[in-house]
């Protein structure tokens, strides 16, 4: 995965500032997955803030054009990211479609929803990479359709090693604005958390299926 270290420190300000990156070690979260975490990511909260959206809307335009060149579509992963890839296709002039999770039950059975012709390039994006799972399962139904899909830029990562990996066996190039390491760095300088507090939230990522904490 590859980022811009300035756009990733200030895209980690921004979602602190906003709380869209709550931080507990104290009383952590429990994901869907089960895993206990001291960190819960809400990106959708940027679309309500104008000058932090804009700012991630004009970034993701910059450095996809610059890492993987103009697409002929924009893709976002729904549902998380669908309003920021509106945005940024809105910017680019391109079109855009999303992706369900799944197929629909009813009607055409849509999992790509919008215009796409077979052979364009598509850029897929997503507002937040954990294990990279239900990302690389929108590269494939797009795949599906026949699109090119150059790569993934999405807003921020956890940085998994299962990630990379899955990654990697797909082919696909990611970019992130912003990532676990300079979110944590963010956090320690601008006194969001404690030195303290830093350890355990590294402690987690390192581990983050078994790690827990006494609360």
């Amino acid at each position: 995965m590859i980022f811009n270290t300035n756009t990733a420190q200030q895209t980690a300000e921004l979602l602190l500032q906003i709380n869209a990156i709550k931080l507990n070690s104290k009383n952590p979260f429990t994901w869907a997955s089960g895993w206990k975490s001291p960190i819960y990511c809400d990106n959708r909260i940027i679309l309500s803030f104008p000058a932090v959206r804009n700012y991630i809307r004009d970034e993701f335009a910059k450095q996809i054009e610059d890492k993987f060149g103009k697409p002929d579509v924009i893709a976002g992963v729904a549902t998380g990211a669908i309003g920021i890839g509106i945005l940024v296709a809105e910017a680019m002039g391109l079109p855009f479609v999303y992706v369900r999770p799944e197929p629909k039950k009813h009607g055409r059975q849509n999992q790509v929803e919008g215009y796409l012709q077979k052979g364009q390039n598509v850029i897929v994006v997503e507002d937040l990479i954990s294990t990279g799972g239900s990302s690389l399962l929108a590269v494939e139904a797009l795949r599906n359709e026949g699109a090119n899909v150059k790569g993934m830029a999405a807003i921020f990562t956890y940085g998994f090693p299962i990630s990379k990996e899955k990654f990697q066996a797909a082919n696909l190039d990611v970019y992130t604005l912003s990532n676990y390491e300079n979110l944590i760095k963010k956090a320690v300088d601008k006194q969001y958390v404690s030195e303290n507090e830093m350890e355990t939230l590294a402690a987690w990522n390192a581990n983050p299926a078994e790690w827990n904490v006494e609360v």
